[in-house]
């Protein structure tokens, strides 16, 4: 008891302890008690911080802490907003994000403006800076489109580019009004301005990517790389403010920059999102409902006129710039209500304009009393203005992502068939290498597994001594846990067999496999390139086999190159490793370079436009049997390089893969590169049914050749008595 009486409960609460545990209960029980009444999660947050705020029970006080971590939760959720962006998507839409951002800039502000002057009686002076926050947005909802997996939807791109031009927009006449309050502001403080948001540009986009791409090649370790992102968003931000713009932009443009690094199937995704969601965001959501006053409604008539107006306005001038965007460009009604909702919630920049306007005093009255640019009235009114878009809001786009992602599901799943991949791994080093090239390449909505395979020769462990078999498993841990970073399940086998290619190629036939991952095997030079394991498993395995050599981290790569064989439309698996590169191209959000004749490039060509590639494509003509000294100047540092290969007295054979050994031991060998062997036909003997090791196989066909000798020999002497 005497340890109670020393602990202070006078409210508010000021323990840290108490505060950070209260937190944490709602973070945890809001989304779980208001999901069984079908509310979103978010709505949980923002009326749990109402509940517990100030105006509320007033349990917990918008302090430095709340505000610290709320700060981060904005800034996180702009970050996220330029890293899940499709930047191809991003690119090919320029024109439509615009439109968008102008439209859902300029109808609120025209009207708002008009409304405001009008109907409201403020000056005009007043009334833009107030229509400014009407065109503003944030995207408190972003996570509802993360978590339903549409964030590379086409309303998403437009939404998440017009915020940057709304954004940029408002607080530049946010800038202008303050300024012409002032009588200090010269022209000087505008050319300053204008050449620190260029150098603002220059040093985000230039030098940071390069700084970026040496720090991943150097360093693998996860918490170093998170950390590291980390700072390099909040070094954007705080570059941001001291440029003169929102530190939300710089928070924006770092996502943009790190989106090339970071892949969306990888463990450093994963773990973004991870800790966003469960603690920065959840913070910011719970510091908005803290703003929250309730009690304005009765507060009088004129505290309600001015709500009234400001909630009409914002959401119907929001709604109108959704519509018409719609219309313009032909999207589907989902498509439309997705871009209302992500658009209409505002919070953390229209509270900015307001308190700035607000702190902002341009006379008094007779009696002593401060005339502010903003009022009161208007403060109360932005109050409730943040409560019932972010309801709405997340209301809207809770409901229009989740029956976008139900009809994105349904074609997948009727269409493909269910594809396996096994990922050979021979030591520890090719773990993460091997397992995230596996992840790239699996479909992105499928939950199907992927096999991690390790072979255990026979001979090896005997007498007693099991270190190789405690040396797979230890492999086959280290790769579940790499795959359960990114929330895909490894499935580890562990085989015992003579040679390690006989236990591929039959966990092949076992498991189904329809896509096999082995790696380069270390000491690869011109006379002994593949080696004999991979020699053999592409003799008795005719399908899809990637042999792969890493030379840097993927996400440290810029382009894919592709060299395609002449005829390689006529194998059964053209279609199967189409489809994977351009899965691989999509991943790793690089673009994929064709080259090869032009009758197979057209073939490519065609089947991109069919099935609809997502991912930038490039063509280039080029002749197969000429030196590959010409090709590989065509090769940069960053490029992953895929030979499309093919066995021989096949179809797509060509002389040229003959010499691909030294070819690429000569002129590659400080690429990554993966050789791809498609699904082919079989030629030749038929080794379906041999269940023998290729040592066995041998002796049993030298004995057949023996037999085959002693019977000739012995027709020979009858035909010699005759």
């Amino acid at each position: 008891m005497v340890f109670l009486t020393a602990l202070d409960f006078s409210l508010p609460l000021t323990n840290p302890v108490i505060i950070f545990s209260i937190v944490l209960f709602i973070i945890l029980f809001a989304p779980i008690l208001l999901n069984k009444i079908k509310v979103p999660h978010i709505i949980g947050l923002i009326v749990a911080g109402i509940i517990v705020g100030p105006y509320g029970f007033n349990l917990l006080t918008r302090d430095s802490s709340i505000v610290l971590f709320g700060t981060v939760g904005l800034l996180y959720i702009m970050f996220l907003a330029g890293l899940e962006i499709d930047l191809a998507e991003f690119k090919k839409n320029t024109k439509k994000i615009l439109f968008f951002g102008l439209a859902t800039f300029l109808l609120p502000f025209v009207i708002g403006t008009l409304a405001s002057h009008y109907i409201l009686g403020y000056s005009y002076l007043s009334s833009m800076l107030l229509a400014s926050m009407f065109s503003t947005h944030t995207l408190v909802s972003y996570p509802i489109v993360s978590k339903y997996g549409v964030v590379r939807n086409n309303a998403v791109t437009l939404v998440v580019g017009g915020t940057m031009i709304t954004d940029i927009l408002a607080l530049l006449i946010l800038a202008i009004i303050a300024g012409a309050t002032k009588e200090n502001v010269t022209s000087a403080f505008w050319i300053q301005l204008g050449l620190s948001c260029i150098a603002f540009v220059a040093i985000i986009f230039f030098l940071f990517p390069p700084l970026i791409q040496w720090f991943f090649k150097k360093f693998d370790d996860s918490i170093s790389q998170y950390i590291f992102v980390l700072a390099t968003v909040f070094l954007s931000s705080f570059l941001a403010e001291a440029a003169g713009i929102e530190a939300i932009i710089g928070a924006f443009f770092s996502g943009l920059v790190l989106n090339k690094f970071i892949p969306h199937q990888s463990a450093l995704m994963n773990r973004i999102n991870f800790v966003g969601n469960a603690i920065f965001i959840p913070f910011f959501l719970i510091g908005v409902g803290m703003l929250v006053d309730i009690k304005v409604i009765i507060k009088g008539w004129e505290a309600l006129k001015v709500a009234g107006v400001i909630i009409i306005v914002a959401i119907l001038t929001k709604f109108v710039a959704a519509w018409i965007t719609q219309k313009v460009f032909g999207m589907k009604a989902l498509q439309r209500n997705l871009l209302f909702g992500l658009s209409t919630a505002h919070a953390a920049a229209t509270l900015a304009i307001i308190l700035v306007g607000y702190n902002i005093i341009i006379g008094e009255t007779a009696a002593g009393v401060p005339i502010r640019l903003l009022n009161e009235d208007v403060l109360n009114g932005t109050i409730l203005l943040i409560l019932f878009s972010c309801a709405i809001s997340s209301f809207v786009v809770e409901k229009a992502a989740r029956n976008i992602a139900t009809s994105e599901e349904q074609p997948e799943h009727s269409s493909d068939k269910k594809e396996k991949i096994l990922v050979s791994i021979l030591n520890m080093e090719m773990v993460a290498p091997m397992v995230d090239l596996a992840l790239m390449l699996k479909p992105s909505k499928r939950k199907d597994p992927i096999y991690a395979l390790q072979v255990v020769d026979d001979a090896s462990d005997t007498n007693g001594h099991h270190s190789s078999a405690i040396n797979s498993k230890k492999i086959l841990d280290r790769a579940i846990m790499h795959g359960s970073a990114t929330e895909n399940t490894i499935i580890p086998i562990i085989r015992y067999d003579a040679n390690i290619a006989n236990g591929i190629v039959y966990t092949i036939k076992e498991q189904s496999i329809t896509d096999t991952l082995i790696g380069l095997h270390q000491n690869a030079n011109q006379q002994i390139f593949f080696g004999p394991t991979a020699e053999r498993i592409l003799r008795r395995n005719w399908g899809n086999v990637f042999v792969y050599k890493p030379m840097q981290p993927f996400n440290t790569l810029k382009r894919i190159v592709a060299i395609v064989p002449d005829k390689a439309e006529t194998e059964p698996g053209f279609l199967h490793w189409f489809k994977k590169l351009t899965s691989l191209a999509k991943a790793s959000g690089m673009p994929l370079h064709f080259y090869g004749a032009a009758a197979i490039l057209n073939e490519i060509q065609l089947l991109s436009i069919k099935s609809q590639a997502q991912a930038p494509i490039h063509f280039t003509e080029y002749d197969n049997s000429k030196d590959f000294v010409i090709f590989s100047k065509e090769l940069k540092p960053d490029d992953l390089l895929v030979v499309i290969s093919a066995r021989k007295n096949t179809n797509s054979y060509q002389n040229y893969l003959s010499f691909l050994p030294q070819d690429l031991t000569r002129y590659c060998d400080g690429h990554s590169f993966i050789i791809l062997f498609p699904e082919q036909i079989e030629t030749g003997i038929n080794m379906e049914n041999i269940e023998q090791s290729d040592g066995a196989l041998i002796e049993t066909i030298t004995d057949k050749i023996g037999v085959l000798s002693e019977a000739g020999r012995v027709l020979k002497k009858l035909f010699r008595k005759k």
